[in-house]
């Protein structure tokens, strides 16, 4: 069973600027690496607010809160961020908003969490076994146009269409109820595999996507950090595909940039009312720390600042 390696650990603790009184909240506390380095920097005065979809991952969360009298734990996608804060009265208090991305490596390494096509096991891939339909379920009622488009937008797969066309032809002599028989099927189909790089990846990246509802969270759940964060806070995301960091790209210039004038009218910074600061560049991972951890290869931090609304900054 592999050991879960927290990616960029110093540089996104680092990167929150933690201050010993802060509120601090890490939306996606997977086994808790990035927690325990905030905790590390945390005074007595300081809180941290822990959220997770996955019962595996807040199981270790509330163990964790069961010893450190600073941590909440609370089961929830990040997608419902804003009733989580408002309830705890956090909007608009927080100093460091954190989210780290995409799977983590226990889930991968368990193969009846169905995530993985290195390792059988039923075609799952819910981060939250209590959500609506598991991939199978899902692959076995959806239309061929419908998983092609998903496969082709989350996992910017060009055979996706001849992909879906064979999924459908074999669901209908048998049921697709395992990770092998998914990963043998697109395999396959996939005329022309990438050196290094399994014909299933971005096939089984794509579903999960979906099935987990990752994009439109992540949408949401970024105006809803920026809400929350107090004047001077931090936002921090670690994302591992070109989708996500692309949507926090755009999300983060478009705050810094402030509110959009037509070409030509003559606006001073303080009018655009800018309400992020982008904070240096964006951050990859060491090529030891790749060396040590493969999954750390695609990973990109960005991290951005909550100005005060209506305050010129030099950008």
């Amino acid at each position: 069973m592999g050991h879960h390696e927290t990616v960029l650990k110093q540089e996104a603790v680092s990167a929150l600027n933690v201050r010993p009184n802060g509120r601090y909240v890490d939306a996606t506390f997977g086994r808790g690496g990035h927690a325990r380095a905030i905790l590390d920097t945390l005074g007595l005065e300081g809180s941290l607010l822990v959220l997770d979809r996955d019962p595996e991952a807040i199981a270790a969360a509330q163990g964790l809160m069961a010893q450190d009298p600073r941590v909440k734990a609370m089961k929830t996608p990040f997608g419902a961020l804003e009733n989580v804060l408002s309830e705890a009265r956090l909007l608009g208090k927080v100093d460091g908003i954190l989210f780290d991305l995409g799977v983590s490596s226990p889930q991968l390494d368990k193969p009846e969490r169905g995530f993985s096509f290195m390792r059988d096991g039923p075609l799952d891939m819910r981060m939250d076994k209590g959500a609506k339909p598991s991939a199978a379920e899902w692959l076995a009622e959806a239309p061929e146009e419908q998983i092609a488009d998903v496969i082709y937008q989350f996992g910017e797969e060009r055979y996706s269409r001849r992909i879906a066309r064979t999924i459908v032809k074999v669901r209908t002599e048998m049921a697709i109820t395992r990770t092998s028989q998914l990963a043998d099927i697109v395999k396959q189909a996939h005329p022309a595999w990438e050196k290094h790089k399994h014909p299933a990846t971005r096939t089984f990246q794509a579903i999960r996507m979906h099935i987990n509802n990752e994009l439109p969270e992540l949408d949401s759940a970024l105006e809803v950090a920026l809400k929350s964060l107090a004047t001077g806070g931090r936002l921090v995301v670690i994302s591992f595909h070109s989708l996500e960091d692309r949507m926090v790209k755009k999300f983060m210039a478009r705050c810094a940039k402030g509110d959009i004038f037509p070409r030509g009218v003559p606006v001073t910074a303080e009018q655009l009312k800018p309400s992020l600061k982008l904070i240096g560049r964006p951050v990859r991972p060491t090529a030891d720390e790749v060396q040590v951890n493969s999954r750390a290869r695609s990973a990109l931090m960005r991290t951005a600042e909550k100005l005060e609304v209506g305050s010129a900054v030099a950008l």
